[in-house]
């Protein structure tokens, strides 16, 4: 008969082990919202944007991704406090379709100083971007897409400096340089498009890290913005 002093060595033995197991994860496969268009705008083929409406797959999870569901912070790997923002269901638990101000996304976004999400040294949303949020919580908090861009403008004033803002600049800035690369100025930016990154990142290219990092790609007509300014000679215009 197993005395009491095995037994419960035993039962330590298993609580150990359970504990361990317990803590280990595996890293799930991201749901993006994205089943299958090269564009990574879910059911956006032919879909005219509305000036009046935001749209979730071009607008808003291209910021959370870039800002947010970052490794280290709340992406699905990481879940910084318990909290995974790389999915339009897991954002929506923390969002309450019709009402920003109720929507813990917009106000830990809102706060100021060392409260807000991001974190300082990083930059803190502009304020374009939080209207952006707002206006698309208040107006339903829908995960749309739509076929939103002029391929005829690839200024970097109007066009590309917009997508390194809103797709790539959150781990690409001075408090956060990743791959050592600062897309927030245009000497940076300019620099990753000389030397062939830029492209070569944006178009998932073989051999290049897929930017925006565990996002949606970025669409054609975005893409074909960036290539048009690229083969103009990368101008600060």
């Amino acid at each position: 008969m197993m005395s009491v002093k095995m037994l419960t060595m035993g039962i330590i033995a298993f609580g150990i082990i359970f504990a361990i197991n317990s803590c280990k994860h595996q890293i799930p496969v991201i749901d993006n919202g994205n089943p299958g268009g090269v564009s990574g705008l879910p059911g956006s083929t032919g879909k005219t944007c509305s000036t009046d409406s935001v749209y979730f797959a071009n607008e808003i999870f291209p910021l959370i991704s870039s800002t947010c569901a970052m490794s280290g912070c709340h992406d699905a790997a990481t879940h910084k406090e318990g909290v995974n923002l790389s999915t339009y269901a897991n954002i929506m638990r923390y969002v309450v379709p019709g009402s920003a101000t109720s929507s813990k996304l917009y106000r830990e976004i809102v706060k100021t100083g060392s409260e807000r999400m991001p974190p300082p040294p990083m930059a803190a949303w502009t304020s374009d971007q939080v209207a952006k949020l707002t206006k698309w919580i208040n107006q339903g908090a829908a995960n749309n897409a739509c076929d939103k861009c002029d391929t005829t403008d690839y200024k970097y004033s109007t066009a590309i400096k917009t997508l390194m803002q809103n797709k790539c600049q959150g781990c690409h800035n001075p408090a956060l340089l990743g791959g050592n690369i600062d897309l927030s100025t245009y000497t940076g930016v300019k620099a990753v498009a000389v030397n062939g990154k830029l492209y070569g990142s944006i178009t998932w290219a073989a051999g290049f890290s897929q930017m925006p990092k565990g996002g949606i790609k970025m669409a054609d007509c975005e893409i074909a913005q960036v290539k048009k300014w690229i083969d103009a000679g990368s101008p600060n215009n």
